[in-house]
């Protein structure tokens, strides 16, 4: 099988859920964080570009929910439609949930078996289940990579995991990315050739 195969096999079997609840805030409080617009696009366009299975926003806030399925049906089905049509493509793939279980539930259903639940985290002491991009490749397993929004993903989560991505880092110590600088950087080390 080619290696451009294998990575498509692989990203079909993945789901990128983005968690907005339960997050912490910069006191380590769990909170709910605001969707943003940004967020919305740019991550259903990474995931489309990597052939991603779908992609997740998980939030319990329904006038938020509202609001993402608004932006997508712009997109996909509104004046959106006819001016980009190649922004539609990629909302094809998009939906927002009300829980993180809520999402794993969905992916079970469409994998017909429950997806690995993978974390990624800025947090340098989380590393009793880290794999490698490479090591995780090899599972063939479904996937639920998951991204945490606010100042990173509540414990519960944490804790659910079966497996954690390394850190990305940088040769300086200042380490504040943007959820969708995260998740594209992670994709393409994943699924990237």
């Amino acid at each position: 099988m080619t290696e451009k195969k294998s990575l498509l096999e692989i990203a079909g079997k993945t789901g990128v859920l983005l968690v907005h609840y339960p997050v912490l805030n910069k006191n380590g409080k769990i909170v709910t964080t605001a969707v943003t617009n940004l967020d919305i696009h740019d991550i259903s366009r990474a995931s489309k570009s990597y052939g991603i299975h779908s992609y997740q926003l998980i939030t319990p806030v329904k006038l938020q929910q509202e609001l993402v399925n608004k932006i997508i049906g712009h997109w996909k089905e509104g004046w959106g439609l006819k001016h980009n049509p190649r922004r539609a493509q990629s909302f094809q793939l998009t939906r927002v949930v009300d829980s993180f279980s809520s999402a794993l539930e969905k992916l079970e259903q469409e994998f017909g078996e429950p997806p690995l639940i993978v974390v990624t985290s800025a947090r340098k002491e989380l590393k009793v289940k880290m794999i490698s991009y490479e090591k995780l490749r090899a599972l063939k397993r479904p996937l639920a990579l998951v991204f945490g929004t606010g100042w990173g993903l509540a414990p519960e989560i944490l804790e659910a995991a079966d497996y954690i991505l390394p850190p990305i880092k940088g040769p300086v110590e200042y380490n504040h990315l943007s959820v969708r600088s995260a998740v594209s950087i992670t994709l393409d080390r994943f699924l990237g050739f």
